[in-house]
């Protein structure tokens, strides 16, 4: 319970989750939530790698890189400390097949993994200092998700974006070691760094992509600033004037009991979600729907219609503008389009990423499907609590097929297994052009991960071809 004089509180609420992040040690994180943030890792560099010769990655490199001592994942030359955050965040998030925390959604990885690797690496820290800073990072992204959910995108922010600068000071204070003053700054601070606005929704611009990376980069210059006594707001998240009056919807109250109730003995960080396809959260269970459809004999000359029902709070991110949702302008747009991916995994039986690439979302044959879905808002439907899947095809021999996907699989109700993980980390690898052997030695160093005095063997992953 937060202690208030008048209405100015005696311990702020970044004052409480500091004061419990800075006692943190690594004995004290439950074994399930260090292999949940072990599966991250391994997560994250996949994608790192998959994503390097996109590109909007190379875009990233040529105009926010500078000379430093940091590893750009799968590229030459080395990088500075914010810059390292920057682009590995950016190509992590970059395909939209990273991990995610349901009910939010917020994803953690993409935007802790790469500000406390690229502080690590720089201030030789070892594996075990580094593993606390993603613990803490990752749990303060998630409360933080919890304290006013849907309100973010109400607003019309990316959660991602304006939460992930504060995880991820968080998460580099605490594995610098800072005091509870310092990270409490560097939290109130990073308010002041968050941004990242949602109209990339529109045309499937590339903005999206970068907000992981510019909050990573953002937190650890955050996390600097407070170990300097540069001195931030304390009361950031519940002020007057604080992140969620200015990021949030009034409409949605806010609970900030989420943030500070029963911090180490509740993990949010062991909920986190693993995606099986390449595309936006929500899709997901969609493209399960799509695929059990096939799978029932169905092929796509069958089908004369598919009606969808959906969570009414998902229509503006998945489902309109319909005609541009139909026809996605780009690759990266149609990641964010359920009847693009329900056109996808009914033609294809998949969702990877070989089915957003430029020259797949221009198949007519996806398309001409993909033209035949549309929705009906359901207002029984769980969202955002739980991210279900529905749709009813009308065949043209009359018949009808509905299906239904209860949850997503990845998440809570139905982990991917470990060996599914390191399947699709291969996978990722090889899209990204390196050898079987690479690969094998990336995760090799995820495994060994806490065991490592330091991080100096990340930079022998900074070869363009290994």
């Amino acid at each position: 319970m937060l202690e208030t004089n008048s209405s100015i509180p005696t311990h702020s609420v970044s004052q409480i989750f500091s004061a419990w992040a800075t006692q943190l040690e690594i004995g004290s994180i439950p074994t399930e939530v260090q292999m949940t943030l072990s599966n991250a890792l391994l997560d994250y560099v996949g994608l790192c790698v998959a994503a390097r010769n996109s590109d909007y990655v190379h875009a990233m490199i040529a105009a926010c890189s500078a000379p430093g001592n940091c590893t750009a994942i799968g590229h030459a030359n080395p990088v500075d400390i914010a810059s390292a955050a920057l682009i590995n965040g950016t190509a992590a998030h970059g395909e939209d097949y990273d991990d995610t925390f349901e009910g939010t959604p917020v994803h953690t990885g993409a935007v802790i993994m790469p500000a406390v690797l690229a502080a690590s690496e720089k201030f030789n820290l070892s594996g075990q200092n580094s593993l606390c800073g993603i613990a803490v990072g990752t749990e303060l992204m998630c409360r933080m998700a919890l304290v006013a959910p849907t309100g973010i995108h109400r607003a019309g922010f990316h959660p991602t974006a304006v939460i992930g600068a504060m995880g991820a000071a968080a998460a580099v204070s605490a594995a610098l070691g800072s005091t509870k003053q310092e990270m409490t700054d560097a939290i109130g601070i990073a308010g002041s760094f968050a941004s990242g606005v949602i109209e990339y929704l529109a045309e499937g611009s590339w903005t999206k992509r970068l907000h992981a990376g510019w909050a990573a980069q953002s937190g650890v210059r955050a996390a600097l600033l407070g170990r300097e006594n540069f001195i931030g707001p304390r009361t950031i998240m519940e002020g007057e004037h604080g992140f969620f009056f200015g990021f949030s919807s009034s409409n949605i109250p806010n609970d900030y009991t989420k943030v500070t109730d029963n911090l180490g003995k509740v993990w949010h960080a062991a909920t986190i979600a693993f995606k099986p396809y390449a595309c936006g959260t929500m899709t997901q269970p969609f493209i399960d729907c799509a695929i059990k459809l096939v799978r029932q004999g169905v092929l796509p000359d069958d089908i004369s219609s598919i009606s969808c029902k959906v969570g009414e709070g998902t229509v503006h991110r998945l489902w309109e503008p319909l005609a541009e949702k139909r026809n996605p302008s780009t690759a990266y747009s149609a990641k964010f389009s359920v009847p693009y991916c329900i056109a996808a995994g009914i033609i294809d039986e998949a969702a990877g990423l070989a089915q957003f690439t430029d020259n797949r979302v221009t198949d007519l044959e996806i398309l001409k499907l993909a033209n035949r879905v549309s929705y009906q808002i359901d207002h029984e439907n769980e969202y955002p609590d739980n991210y279900s899947g529905h749709l009813c095809a009308k065949l043209k021999n009359g018949d009808i097929k509905e299906i239904e996907q209860p949850h997503m699989r990845g998440g809570s109700h139905e982990p991917l297994l470990r060996d599914e993980l390191i399947e699709k980390f291969h996978a990722n690898v090889a899209f990204g052009g390196w050898p079987k052997n690479t690969a094998r030695r990336l995760q090799v160093f995820c495994e060994a991960f806490k065991e490592t005095n330091d991080l100096k063997e990340l930079s022998s992953f900074r070869l363009e071809k290994p």
